[in-house]
């Protein structure tokens, strides 16, 4: 027979351990919900990210990407003059390679422009020198492997 002391003792164990796993329960909860709010921010910032704010002077260049590619392999800037890159996605969300996002970029210029599933997005910036620069989209299409996804920005004088 158990004394009123053991069965003390064995009660506060019991809440103990109950107290234990409810604590355990509401961390994991915790770090599932914190989780899930990271991804969904990580997924929605790049649909209100504005890349650069757009001059009225700016010549501008439409661009769709699709899994075939980019509409245009080159395209024509003069040096300190800014220009806005307008890229569009064709695709739509379900495409299975890159998600239906597509995008533009130019390492040496540090622009990089991603559009998202059937979307548009846009940024100006000013080529200071003249010369050939390319650009590419490495988010689907096989990236900078797939001749249909890269292209030349020619800088001129």
């Amino acid at each position: 027979m158990t004394t009123k002391r053991e069965r003390r003792m064995q009660r506060m164990q019991v809440m103990s351990q109950r107290r234990r796993m409810r604590l355990w329960k509401r961390w994991a909860y915790f770090f599932i919900v914190s989780g899930a709010a990271v991804g969904a921010g990580w997924l929605l910032v790049p649909a209100f990210w504005v890349q650069g704010s757009r001059s009225d002077d700016a010549a501008i260049v439409e661009i769709k990407g699709t899994m075939g590619g980019f509409s245009t392999s080159m395209i024509r800037a003069k040096a300190g003059q800014p220009l806005t890159i307008r890229l569009t996605s064709v695709d739509n969300r379900f495409h299975t390679d890159g998600g239906g996002k597509h995008q533009f970029a130019i390492d040496y210029l540090k622009v990089n422009i991603i559009a998202p599933p059937l979307g548009t997005r846009e940024a100006t910036f000013t080529p200071a020198e003249p010369g050939i620069y390319d650009y590419y989209c490495d988010v689907c299409c096989g990236g900078r492997a797939n001749p249909t996804m890269v292209g030349k920005l020619i800088v001129e004088a």
